[in-house]
């Protein structure tokens, strides 16, 4: 992104940076440093429930980063959107059977919401973030692409910004190929970093334990229902269906002589339907609320790569569109636990053509 000129009235070259304290935006804020823009970092503030999100100690740490670079920071309050845009959708979600991705609500709303308005309000041309995703910009249309180190790509939590959010988007870690690269570069900046373990895990429910913050924050979830197999024979009883998700392997309360797989969760009466893994499998699902990169729907006569959860790779697939905002996907092959309340986002090569949420997966 070229950010030299002023077409749009903002000051050439001033960015906002979000800062979490951590290595990425540390390292994103000081390249932006080193190319000569002036840099506002932003921490926000999300959750004060003992959490390692964006807690006191990151904040302290996001400005002694800002400190030793020179650049002015500020904290915001981002805990109400945060609660009402992440935590309660996350919550939500479970307690009706789906699994959730609240990173990529966190993103849209937040961080390219919040953190975005307040910039553009602070006469930024850009908010900058550490993400690893990489933005093109044509002729006045903006295009969202893959990290060239495609073991950290994060383009994936990112399918849902708007061409106004992309064309305000800058990712200083775009062109570096590794993660080692960025460890190097903030050896050689001095940046007082500290080495943290990377997680996996929900930001405001560290332990991993989804099902107890849920109960946590609604306690009527805690509500028991039948398991049962395919034929409808109950098989045992579970304390509550946010805890289970398609394709759960452990943790049923059942025993069986072979491997059980929750295959469905059926919000209506409670239940939780089990099987083989076979059973899991599916060829097609719906998926709502679909977002184009672009702002209108792409080829549909040609296969895409989509992608139904983060860690999952890239499968060929046919987009078909069935309604307003609905889009039917086949795959080639079937597929492991097409998850509701997942992203499927769809890739044409590097490139992210859209995405949106899978609302039922299909039988095979």
């Amino acid at each position: 992104m070229h950010l030299q000129t002023n077409a749009d009235g903002t000051r050439p070259g001033r960015i906002a940076i979000a800062m979490s304290g951590g290595a990425d935006s540390s390292a994103a804020a000081a390249i932006l440093v080193d190319r000569g823009h002036e840099v506002i970092g932003f921490t926000a503030r999300m959750w004060n429930d003992g959490s390692r999100c964006c807690s006191e100690e990151d904040v302290v740490r996001a400005r002694e980063v800002a400190w030793f670079l020179g650049i002015r920071h500020h904290v915001l309050n981002a805990t109400e959107i945060f609660a009402q845009e992440v935590v309660d959708p996350f919550v939500a979600e479970y307690v009706n059977g789906r699994t959730p991705s609240p990173c990529i609500n966190c993103n849209e709303m937040v961080k390219f919401g919040l953190l975005l308005r307040r910039a553009v309000q602070l006469d930024c041309a850009a908010l900058a973030t550490g993400h690893y995703a990489r933005v093109v910009s044509d002729s006045g249309l903006h295009s969202l692409f893959c990290a060239r180190d495609t073991t950290r790509d994060q383009s994936y939590f990112l399918h849902r910004l708007s061409q106004e959010q992309l064309s305000r988007s800058v990712f200083p870690l775009a062109d570096l190929m590794k993660k080692t690269e960025v460890t190097d570069y903030i050896a050689r900046r001095g940046l007082p970093v500290q080495n943290r373990p990377e997680s996996r895990d929900v930001c405001f429910v560290p332990d991993g334990n989804y099902a107890g913050f849920v109960e946590t924050r609604m306690p009527e979830a805690r509500k028991p229902g039948p398991v049962l197999d395919i034929s409808g024979r109950t098989l045992g009883l579970h304390q509550g269906v946010h805890r289970f998700t398609i394709g759960q392997r452990h943790g049923l309360g059942v025993s069986a002589p072979e491997p059980l797989y929750v295959i469905r969760i059926d919000k209506r009466n409670g239940a939780v339907v089990v099987g083989s893994r076979e059973q899991v499998m599916s060829r097609s699902c719906d998926v709502e609320d679909i977002n184009w990169i672009s702002g209108t729907p792409p080829d549909f006569s040609r296969l895409y790569e989509t992608r139904i959860r983060y860690n999952h790779a890239p499968e060929p697939a046919t987009l078909s569109p069935v309604g307003d905002g609905v889009v039917h996907i086949s795959f080639v092959e079937p597929q492991f636990a097409i998850t509701p309340g997942q992203a499927a986002v769809f890739y044409d090569g590097q490139q992210v053509v859209g995405g949106g949420w899978i609302a039922s997966p299909l039988t095979a």
